[in-house]
């Protein structure tokens, strides 16, 4: 079994070693000794956090950074991200995700919950870079029979565990995109085929006060209602956005278990609205974060989304509503426990996952309180090392095969027309 000796490192303002063997975290304790095979790394000047774990995004869509900003939501799909989206190859998809999960990896995020097209090519881009995923295979009513028939088949046929990869690392799951594009009948559909195979259902929900005025104009109730009389809300269920609910609704949203995946940065830049972060946290909801696309954030930098959820929760006018510490939570250890990963915390036992930070960066110094310089002063250059699963994505620095993800993304025909 291979092991890693970590040593030196600072976790919760101590000094201490950390012993990674195979996975998980064996031992943590100050003054360690390697045995023979051990690999082991200076840590001198660093503190051990968790990693971040994404719960909504579009990992293609890097290829559509900076392509229509500054627009409405439905005038920003409609005339813009479809039309373009309709030009993407395979290829592109491939490139694509590589590029966002080398901006991940940079930023220091270990698991990324997508919703796109061509969901195989995402498979084999995150498969080849070591980092874990949850692809969805997006379906709507405008792909037609043929595609839909072609999802179900592909998802029946997944091994136990729905695992699309031989790592144990990527999962596959089931992406009805939204109560606007998915019909009834193909929400009925989507619930039963996932609760009768374990299978995690990963929507767009509540986002723009249009999507609510549309939902109860067709069908006489707002999104989360109607979802909820079709049976279709429970634990397997992760919602993006829910911006525009009342308390009844975050009340459903408890009580069936729902994992919320919070979009800052996307919510303000479309002007969707503001979470209203304070009602969830005091209901006890299962709340995460996500970066959403690189189309409508422009970044996915978990870090930056972490503050960010943090500063507009006091928009309210509340200093104290959602602390550093909280939403960091909601940044690591809650999106791990929301998809079953065994990590999000630096504990003994728990999967590796962590990131190295540098504390002589200028950003952390001085420290008076780690988390809070974590969250509201750091950026991405203050992550020395990123680890996955036991194993560097990142190391000082460097992150294999980046200057030829860049190269292949800069000469993609999409690109140079």
């Amino acid at each position: 079994m291979r092991k890693i000796l970590l040593k030196d490192t600072m976790l919760n303002g101590n000094r201490t070693d950390v012993l990674i063997a195979g996975h998980r975290f064996e031992k943590i304790a100050p003054g360690q000794i390697a045995d023979a095979g051990t690999e082991i790394v200076n840590a001198t000047g660093t503190a051990i956090l968790p990693p971040f774990y994404n719960t909504h995004t579009h990992a293609a869509m890097t290829l559509l950074r900076g392509y229509a900003d500054d627009k409405e939501l439905f005038t920003w799909l409609n005339d813009h991200i479809w039309p373009f989206e309709a030009k993407m190859t395979a290829r592109d998809i491939y490139e694509g995700s590589r590029l966002a999960i080398l901006e991940m990896i940079r930023s220091g995020t270990v698991f990324f919950n997508d919703m796109y097209w061509q969901s195989d090519e995402t498979v084999r881009a995150a498969s080849e870079m070591g980092i874990r995923a949850c692809v969805g295979m997006t379906v709507t009513d405008f792909i037609g029979e043929a595609a839909i028939e072609a999802t179900f088949e592909r998802l029946a046929a997944l091994k136990p565990g729905n695992w699309a990869d031989d790592a144990g690392l990527v999962r596959l799951t089931l992406a009805p995109h939204a109560v606007y594009t998915v019909c009834e009948k193909l929400w009925r559909r989507c619930a039963d085929f996932a609760r009768e195979r374990g299978l995690l259902l990963h929507i767009h929900l509540a986002e723009t006060r249009k999507e609510i005025a549309d939902c109860v104009a067709a069908h006489g109730k707002t999104p989360v209602r109607w979802l909820d009389s079709l049976g279709v809300l429970g634990e397997n269920v992760i919602a993006a956005h829910v911006v525009h609910v009342d308390d009844e609704e975050i009340s459903i949203l408890r009580e069936r278990g729902v994992v919320i995946a919070h979009n800052p940065c996307s919510n303000m830049k479309l002007a969707s609205g503001t979470f209203r972060s304070q009602a969830f946290s005091r209901a006890g909801c299962r709340v995460t974060i996500g970066t959403d696309g690189n189309a409508s954030n422009n970044n996915l930098d978990m870090r930056e989304e972490t503050k960010f959820a943090a500063l507009l929760a006091k928009v309210s006018g509340d200093p104290e509503a959602l602390p550093a510490e909280e939403a960091l939570a909601w940044a690591t250890r809650n999106g791990a426990e929301a998809f079953g990963i065994d990590a999000g915390v630096i504990a003994e036992g728990r999967l590796a996952d962590a990131v190295l930070v540098d504390l002589n960066n200028e950003r952390l110094v001085p420290s008076h309180n780690l988390i809070s310089n974590w969250v509201y002063s750091a950026d991405s250059r203050c992550i020395r090392d990123v680890i996955c699963n036991g194993k560097f994505l990142m190391r000082s620095g460097v992150i294999e095969g980046e200057a030829e993800i860049l190269d292949a993304v800069r000469s993609l025909p999409l690109l140079n027309r």
